[in-house]
């Protein structure tokens, strides 16, 4: 028997809640955007009167107000949006046990087993949708499918409040023709390159020989031949099952432009001791670290590193995360946000190689926990990095919660 796969996305979620709290505006072109005052104004969501004068997500709230003058930014609101998300959460529940979230907005439902009781996914996407007008007062828009890819490309070909229903049979009419980049996973630089081999559509992508796409993308391209062909089988997870850690993360977009490698740094040794101290607390090491770096053009890019040995110092983060930024980064323009990641992760407590040149690790390591016991009972500015003081505004200090200041190579780096 096939899997029968619900996704739900509800409509213009952001924008659609703001609304409902003020129904004067649901006709009127609504955007939802970040603080413009702490450099997050961009466009989060939009409704569809914005949507019609071309307002994307993600433009910048200047150029949203060009495209529509009359445009209303409303700014948002996190804790609407997760209550709502719980609602919609809760009427999911009482169809399978098996729901697993994709973002705020989507999520994955596997009704197999229910259907003997609610009737066929159409019927249970049908009712999931009534009961997401009614009780929430917004609308939701599901695809239903065998797979969790192919669900997610029907619940967005149909909008608002519709069902869309993709099947073996009907597929390759309904899939293939469209971009390759509305392929689950498939993002710019992947949509170039295989752009650059006339890989338009999903079915250019369905059509190649498998090997091929193995040359070109590694084992990347294998999987989403797989995709395009119907053949994911990725389980939806139980309700409550928490997701396997492959990577931890930090990124910012800082309260100004950053524009030398002093004020890199600054942010990266921030972002790192956050990453770090996350390590420390979930008994891993990571042995590799990645940057993302923005600039002021919104062009962006990823690069990432492998570490000599595992580790969860703040220090060999940082130092890491600034090689790989000098030896990318050219300055064209000044850097709007930066992130580091921290992935290739290890439990903390497993047997690791010693290194020769640096004796004097273990001492470190013992000396960050201690910081973060020190910060665990004191606060988090109870104990800071010497660097901290050179721009409080940049880096987030707050002089208020000041205690104990060491320098940059108290912690190692």
């Amino acid at each position: 028997m096939d899997r029968v796969i619900l996704h739900v996305d509800l409509n213009n979620f952001y924008a659609s809640v703001e609304c409902l709290y003020r129904p004067e505006l649901r006709d009127k072109p609504v955007a939802v955007c970040g603080d413009a005052e702490a450099r997050h104004g961009i466009v989060l969501a939009k409704n569809y009167p914005a949507k019609a004068y071309g307002i994307k997500t993600g433009d910048v709230i200047w150029e949203a107000r060009q495209k529509c003058p009359g445009l209303v930014i409303v700014p948002a609101d996190f804790g609407k949006y997760l209550r709502f998300s719980r609602l919609a959460r809760a009427i999911y529940d009482d169809y399978t046990d098996q729901v697993e979230s994709f973002g705020i907005d989507e999520a994955w439902l596997d009704v197999t087993g229910s259907v003997g009781l609610f009737g066929d996914g159409e019927a249970i996407a049908a009712a999931i949708r009534r009961r997401v007008r009614e009780e929430l007062g917004i609308t939701a828009s599901v695809g239903v499918s065998w797979n969790k890819v192919f669900a997610k490309l029907g619940s967005d070909r149909q909008k608002p409040d519709a069902t869309t229903v993709i099947t073996k049979e009907n597929f390759r009419e309904i899939v293939w023709p469209l971009p390759v980049e509305e392929l689950l996973y498939v993002g710019r630089s992947t949509r170039r390159k295989l752009a650059n081999r006339a890989i338009f559509t999903i079915g250019d992508l369905a059509r190649r020989n498998v090997e091929n796409l193995r040359l070109l993308l590694g084992i990347w391209g294998e999987t989403l031949w797989g995709f395009a062909n119907g053949l994911d089988t990725s389980p939806v997870r139980h309700s409550g099952e928490e997701s396997i850690v492959k990577s931890i993360g930090n990124s910012t977009t800082t309260v100004r432009d950053l524009v030398n490698i002093e004020d890199v740094k600054l942010i990266v040794y921030v972002l790192a001791e956050s990453v770090a101290a996350r390590l420390r607390r979930h008994g891993l090491k990571c042995t590799i670290v990645a940057i993302s770096v923005r600039d002021t053009e919104l062009y962006s890019f990823e690069r990432q590193g492998k570490l000599g040995s595992p580790t969860f110092v703040s220090g060999d983060i940082a130092h890491k995360a600034l090689e790989l930024f000098t030896a990318n980064y050219r300055w064209e323009k000044p850097v709007r946000s930066l992130g580091v990641r921290a992935a290739g992760l290890v439990t903390a407590s497993g047997n690791v190689q010693l290194d020769l040149f640096n004796p004097d690790k273990t001492k470190v390591e013992k000396l960050e926990r201690t910081v973060d016991a020190i910060r665990r009972r004191f606060g988090h500015y109870s104990i800071q990095r010497g660097a901290m003081l050179i721009d409080r505004r940049l880096t987030g200090f707050n002089p208020k919660d000041e205690h104990v200041i060491h320098p940059v190579s108290f912690f190692g780096r």
